[in-house]
């Protein structure tokens, strides 16, 4: 089972437009209403891909209440922990040609109390089992709350994929996750510089490596992804080339695309293609891929390349 934990997930309102001009009255072309946030996106994409899933995270008021009910229409098994007050954020993504503008929501105040809930939940975890933390950690939630629930999910043998930036990931590292998935700026941000090149990207990603983190999987965004193993040769994958439509979700379907060639053992250099695929699929889909549109761009996608011994 892979479990995905989202501690602020939300209503992601998607709306198209010729163009977002401030000030002034715009139509949209289109609009769509998603359950989303980053665990829930890995969700799913899981599902898509046939993998047993189940949501973790709050909810609140009468948004949390059409979140969950759009949630159970996707089919994705969840375990949701209700708030007495507040709202479940909705997040505006609005899309003009190629240029996308996003209004994130605050979301609701979580106490101690639903953090300890959550905590609790983690107890239906077992060997073979999957914990995926992903997004920040709202305000007013403890920055240690990811390296709490990694000790959990350890403590009952789930292996750990950890998705977030800035001291969530900094304070997750001494627990040793299986895989952290940083892009090149939340990587910058951390190791104090931007790597130019893949090669410096796995150079930097190796320090992470060395203060706990056992594996990363480094999103180069549009330039494709570098694997840096616990041990040996880093990978470099160049992304497939295609139309991007909106970046929402990508790095959440990669995740979903490695934890899908995890599941099936499949060796790195696959695990690195599906995941590279999948989030290229999102990336050229109007919303998160299903499992046609990742099989399409996995049928052209390279094969990775070392980089170097580690």
């Amino acid at each position: 089972m892979i479990y995905t934990v989202t501690l602020n997930p939300s209503l992601d309102y998607l709306v198209h437009t010729d163009a977002l001009r401030p000030g002034a009255l715009c139509r949209t072309q289109g609009e769509a209403l998603h359950p989303g946030g980053k665990g829930v996106n890995v969700s799913l994409v899981c599902a898509a891909l046939g993998l047993p899933t189940r949501a973790l995270g709050y909810i609140a008021g009468r948004t949390g209440a059409l979140f969950a009910s759009l949630l159970a229409e996707t089919g994705v098994e969840y375990d949701l922990c209700r708030l007495d007050s507040g709202m479940t954020r909705i997040n505006v993504k609005v899309s003009a040609r190629q240029e996308q503008t996003e209004l994130n929501g605050a979301g609701p105040a979580i106490p101690a109390a639903a953090l300890d809930r959550l905590l609790d939940k983690l107890d239906a975890l077992g060997a073979g089992d999957w914990l995926v933390l992903s997004g920040s950690i709202p305000a007013g939630v403890p920055v240690d709350t990811y390296a709490r629930l990694l000790a959990r999910a350890h403590e009952r043998g789930a292996r750990t994929l950890v998705d977030t930036a800035g001291d969530a990931l900094k304070n997750a590292l001494p627990c040793a996750p299986d895989l952290i998935k940083p892009n090149r700026e939340e990587l910058a941000a951390l190791v104090g510089g931007t790597p130019t090149s893949p090669a410096g990207a796995a150079a930097c990603a190796r320090t992470l490596r060395a203060a706990g983190a056992r594996q990363i999987l480094l999103s180069l965004g549009g330039e494709g992804a570098v694997f840096v193993p616990e041990h040996g040769a880093a990978l470099y994958l160049p992304a497939p080339t295609g139309g991007a439509v909106q970046p929402v979700g990508a790095g959440d379907a990669m995740a979903a695309g490695w934890l899908y060639a995890q599941v099936h053992e499949l060796p790195v250099t696959e695990a690195l293609r599906f995941a590279v695929a999948a989030g290229s699929a999102a990336a050229f889909s109007a919303w998160l891929p299903d499992r046609p549109a990742i099989e399409a761009v996995l049928a052209r996608t390279g094969v990775p390349q070392p980089l170097e011994q580690g």
